[in-house]
């Protein structure tokens, strides 16, 4: 699986996703480049109807970040689960806290940081269409 900094590249010639569920316990946590971060992939690949779909967890310890502000093809959701910081997306800083959630077009800049005292988990799911 390729990766850029702590960023998941999705993959479009992986084997099709499988139905099902994948539990924390089955997932080994990538190696990330930036200090205090850790990133777990549940699934990366195409489906029935998108060239290639990503979907994880990312846990960010006080002050930490996954990757520098980046932007990529692929459309994106990133859902805050526990903990605060601060989410880039595209001009715009807003603070964040559980249930908060960003949405990025494709090719938008955006980035997430740990503003708060203690870990800050957030979900992602990444996806480009058949076609793009």
């Amino acid at each position: 699986m390729a990766t850029h900094d702590a960023t998941v590249t999705n993959d479009t010639a992986a084997t099709k996703l499988p139905d099902g569920v994948r539990t924390l316990d089955q997932i080994t946590p990538d190696r990330a480049t930036f200090p205090g971060c850790r990133v777990f992939v549940h699934y990366n690949g195409p489906t029935d109807q998108l060239s290639s779909a990503s979907m994880g967890m990312v846990v960010l310890e006080p002050g930490a970040k996954p990757h520098d502000p980046h932007r990529h093809p692929e459309e994106e959701f990133m859902l805050v689960a526990s903990g605060t910081g601060e989410i880039l997306c595209g001009d715009t800083t807003t603070q964040v806290g559980p249930g908060a959630v960003m949405y990025c077009a494709g090719d938008v800049l955006h980035n997430i940081v740990n503003t708060g005292p203690v870990p800050l988990t957030f979900y992602w799911s990444k996806w480009m269409a058949k076609g793009f």
